[in-house]
């Protein structure tokens, strides 16, 4: 599987539903096409727990090596991903909900005091709680203490898991809160997600750098320095690395030959295709398919 996003990767999948949007579900990166999962974005705020095994995530331009027992806060609106370490799974909890569950409405209080300079900080893309942290084993205990509560299910638990997750925020207030943050920020990330927009429309075609500063009106070299700057990866290699995860979708259809599969996704050279799948992948396209073949037929 894979996880489905719009022109803008924003996640399609539904978290909880309107009445309470929360959502947790137990998580394998072996469960992904090739143990990883795509760059996407939602206006949740994703708590990870990592069970068991370790976990490559990155979260807009940072990078993080997560290993059993951590735990990282996925701030609201920020891209992510996350791969598989040297090939070997990851088992993990995620905890998805919208930030209103904390707060109530835009007007109150508690969101202008405690919440709205967290979410909207970009400077805290994402928050890691490991040893290290002097509050790590209270936050370890409180949000051991939500997915007990959401999958037991018992009379007044909805009551209960608001009161842990206002506990679990004002941790994250009391220690976070001092961060300023620059609405600039905010900005130049819609930039990027523009971007990514452009791309995902335009990815089977041969896109230049000049095609995409025109999109979001910057000249070349400021174009090619923010999105470095924010996503900590250059655009070529970016799109690459897009180009090859969609190319994935159409390796499971035995209705296209890796030829054309590497034309559908703007490589004009299959064999120049087949290099870098190898290079991101670790295994050649054809490979990639006959292992495809064989866990089927198991």
């Amino acid at each position: 599987m894979q996880i489905k996003t719009n022109m803008t990767q924003k996640e399609l999948k539904k978290h909880g539903n309107i009445d309470f949007p929360m959502l947790i579900s137990e998580e394998k990166l072996s469960d992904y096409e090739s143990g990883s999962f795509i760059w996407h974005w939602h206006p949740e705020i994703e708590i990870t727990y990592i069970k068991k095994g370790q976990i490559i995530y990155r979260v807009n331009n940072h990078t993080f090596h997560l290993k059993t027992g951590n735990i990282l806060l996925c701030n609201s609106n920020v891209l992510h991903t996350g791969r598989m370490e040297n090939n070997r799974d990851c088992e993990y909890i995620s905890i998805t909900l919208l930030p209103k569950l904390i707060y109530g409405t835009y007007e109150s209080l508690l969101y202008k005091k405690y919440v709205e300079p967290i979410v909207c900080n970009m400077n805290l893309s994402a928050i890691l709680f490991d040893a290290s942290n002097q509050w790590y084993y209270s936050v370890f205990s409180t949000i051991n203490t939500i997915i007990d509560l959401y999958n037991q299910k018992l009379p007044f638990y909805e009551l209960e898991l608001s009161i842990q997750l206002q506990s679990f925020w004002k941790i994250i207030a009391e220690n976070y809160l001092r961060f300023s943050y620059d609405s600039m920020d905010t900005f130049n990330y819609e930039r990027i997600r523009s971007i990514m927009t452009f791309i995902e429309k335009n990815h089977a075609e041969k896109i230049s750098l000049n095609d995409i500063s025109d999109f979001i009106s910057l000249c070349n070299s400021e174009c090619s320095r923010l999105f470095k700057r924010y996503m900590n990866v250059s655009l070529f290699k970016f799109l690459q690395e897009y180009r090859i995860e969609k190319s994935m979708d159409y390796l499971t259809d035995y209705e296209f030959t890796i030829s054309q599969i590497a034309g559908k996704v703007g490589f004009s050279d299959s064999n120049y295709y087949s290099k870098i799948f190898k290079k991101l992948k670790g295994i050649s396209p054809r490979e990639y398919r006959k292992n495809i073949s064989r866990n089927r037929g198991k």
